[in-house]
């Protein structure tokens, strides 16, 4: 396994050579080789925030051509030119115009993928007709990282930020973290901070201080 390669984005590039093929991602990455299979010509990533799956959208697009639509700022009646690959289509402002482009989409017989933080059975999805075409759509979950994979991202996070930390509090980091890329990236984002204002030494008691509100003894 590359140290680089890692299943989250730690900007917004989103670059192939950063993503790591891994167990918690492989039935990911087996469906979105082969659209043919996908029910309805649509598939839904699903997973926790960080896990990857706004990633593996931005590959999948750049591979196939797919415009990318972030599903906030849907509006209206989007047009359908080709593949489309559709960020948060669980944060919608107009759930009518992720209708009418999924629609736009099967009718032109194009592919659509899609990320979402739960599945569609468990959204509160008002619009009956979004419901069902949502519902019949493949699903597939990025499941939490393995240990490995959050131990590189520490790795990667604090070499980005040039920020040291000591075994002993990488080790805390990881333990009692929630085991979520996002935490760990919070954690981070907060001992640099903290580190460049107090001028101090990071050690295990100050990272404990500093993230009482996320870690869990």
């Amino acid at each position: 396994m590359k140290q680089l390669s890692l299943p989250f984005a730690a900007d917004t590039e989103f670059s192939p050579e950063d993503f790591c093929a891994a167990p918690s991602n492989a039935a990911a990455r087996a469906l979105l080789a082969a659209p043919e299979s996908w029910s309805g010509g649509r598939l839904i990533l699903w997973g926790a925030a960080g896990a990857g799956k706004s990633h593996l959208l931005h590959i999948w697009a750049r591979e196939r051509g797919a415009a990318l639509r972030p599903g906030p700022t849907l509006a209206g009646m989007p047009r359908a030119d080709g593949p489309v690959a559709i960020d948060d289509a669980d944060i919608l402002a107009e759930p009518a115009a992720l209708l009418h482009l999924l629609n736009a989409v099967a009718e032109a017989g194009y592919p659509a993928l899609m990320t979402a933080r739960l599945p569609p059975a468990r959204q509160p999805i008002k619009l009956a007709d979004l419901a069902s075409r949502l519902r019949a759509a493949s699903a597939v979950e990025i499941r939490a990282p393995e240990d490995e994979l959050l131990a590189l991202l520490l790795t990667r996070l604090t070499a980005e930020r040039q920020l040291h930390l000591s075994l002993p509090v990488q080790t805390f980091l990881l333990t009692h973290l929630p085991r979520t890329a996002a935490a760990l990236r919070e954690a981070v984002a907060r001992l640099d901070r903290a580190a460049a204002e107090r001028h101090m030494r990071l050690t295990r008691p100050v990272a404990a201080e500093i993230l009482h509100d996320l870690v869990a003894e």
